[in-house]
């Protein structure tokens, strides 16, 4: 579906109601609340789920000393360091957490084995940095770990303030092997865009959530912020460790992106839990890639679908997705904000809406549903918040997790992390927290949507078919 080219003012507003008109009835819902449950849910054996936003908890955020909604991700990781023997492994795009380094350094010190694997972008110390020549959004992050730093409170940063809230500092002060994923000799591959830790090849913790501020507690110079909205889950199976770990060795002997021999799924019951696990990226051509993966455990559904993604840009997904519909499955979608108007957005394609990009011109093959739904949309979040899920509920029995988004980055190019987890006691708890995120979520066209199609139309008219851009992440 491209857009019609207009003559006028008046005319493109007839075209543009008629196209939203198109696109789905009773557009800019809110989705009707429904209460967080309180209850106590029951885990399958060995296994642990943290929300950093769950409403029926709450824990002091050590960032202002307050009570706040949510479980501490923070607080399982450092447990896990803590009682670490003889190993920790530690694979994460970004380590910020001067909490966290502390626990590390001690463990190393103490004559545990440390290893850190970080993305390249995050590797600096950033209080070696300086904020002239970067680009706004570092200039932001600077600003927001310098806020974290400030422990006084008093706006002024002292030498020992600056150091003791630098993270990387910490590690490289206390000599804990660190590397990143330029030392294969590259650029660095897409993304390192791992979060997990291994402990003792006994127990892990993977996930959605970096170990920063802004991916658990909210950043210290938005008060608002409540941390992006965010998981981990930790095993205790050495099995699974083993799993882990051997994709640990490969990034630690210098194996990043498509540098790396390509992985295969593995597969492992932790009690009564099936776990399938796959590491990213694969080359195009392998019929192994996650997105693969992902689309024959969605072709598995018979009665719903759930999903909380921070990133939805693969094609092949959403084509799944209309075959499901199309057979009487139920879909609830929800996607970042910041992500589900981008003119790649594959919540566009469940609206039936085609945007235009740069230079007027959309994905090749895009295939906006021909019968809309708008049962999708956008969770409302805390100013400076994002969904960074990567999440999928199925039948209320299957999970999709990890650091896995949505997109062809994931599939081909980034380290990444899929996990399925087949577990009707792990859906519940993710059902809990798609329906705290449904809960006044704008479903549909919303406002800023609608005013980039009213844009594209007064810019770019009818638009051409031809890909324009790729997605990032």
């Amino acid at each position: 579906m491209g857009f019609i080219q207009t003559t006028s003012k008046s005319t493109e507003k007839i075209v543009r109601s008629i196209f939203i008109g198109l696109v789905c009835t009773g557009c800019s819902a809110t989705a009707s609340y429904q209460p967080n449950q309180t209850e106590q849910l029951a885990l399958p054996k060995d296994i642990e789920l943290r929300f950093n936003q769950l409403s029926a908890k709450d824990y002091r955020s050590p960032i202002n000393g307050k009570q706040r909604p949510g479980e501490n991700l923070e607080a399982l990781i450092i447990e896990s360091i803590n009682g670490a023997e003889y190993e920790i492994l530690l694979a994460v795009q970004e380590l910020s957490l001067p909490r966290v380094a502390v626990a590390l350094a001690a463990k190393h010190k103490a004559g545990v084995k440390v290893k850190v694997v970080v993305e390249d972008q995050y590797r600096k110390a950033w209080s070696k940095i300086h904020a002239a020549g970067l680009p706004p959004h570092q200039q932001q992050r600077l600003l927001q770990l310098a806020a974290l730093a400030d422990s006084n409170n008093d706006g002024q940063l002292t030498a020992s303030e600056r150091y003791n809230g630098d993270a990387i500092a910490l590690l490289e002060t206390a000599s804990v092997p660190i590397k990143d994923d330029t030392a294969d000799g590259s650029k660095g591959s897409g993304l390192m865009h791992h979060k997990f830790i291994v402990i003792d090849q006994k127990q892990v913790i993977f996930g959605s959530s970096n170990f920063s501020n802004s991916d658990i507690h909210g950043d210290a110079a938005a008060p608002k912020t409540r941390g992006n909205a965010n998981h981990l889950i930790r095993i205790n199976n050495p099995t699974i460790a083993q799993i882990f770990k051997k994709e640990f060795e490969k990034l630690w002997s210098n194996q990043f992106g498509l540098n790396k021999q390509a992985a295969t799924l593995e597969e492992a019951m932790v009690g009564d839990t099936r776990v399938q696990i796959l590491f990213a990226p694969h080359k195009r051509n392998n019929p192994e890639n996650g997105i693969n993966l992902i689309r024959e455990t969605l072709a598995s559904a018979k009665q719903k679908i759930d999903l909380a993604l921070f990133v939805f840009s693969a094609q092949e997904l959403t084509g799944i997705l209309e075959e499901r519909v199309k057979a009487g499955v139920k879909l609830r979608a929800l996607v970042d904000p910041g992500f589900a108007s981008r003119s790649y957005s594959e919540l566009l394609d469940i609206m039936g809406i085609s945007l235009a990009g740069k230079n007027c011109k959309t994905e090749l093959n895009n295939k906006p549903w021909q019968k809309p739904t708008n049962t999708v949309g956008i969770p409302k979040l805390a100013t400076g918040d994002k969904l960074h899920h990567k999440v999928a509920i199925i039948d209320e029995k299957i999970v999709i997790s990890g650091s896995f988004n949505w997109s062809p980055s994931a599939a081909y190019s980034n380290d990444e992390t899929l996990v399925i987890l087949h577990s009707a006691e792990l859906a519940r708890h993710f059902t809990r927290e798609m329906e705290r995120l449904w809960g006044g979520a704008i479903l549909g066209v919303s406002t800023k949507l609608e005013r980039k199609i009213e844009n594209s139309i007064r810019f770019c008219g009818r638009v051409s078919s031809i890909t324009n851009s790729k997605p990032s992440k």
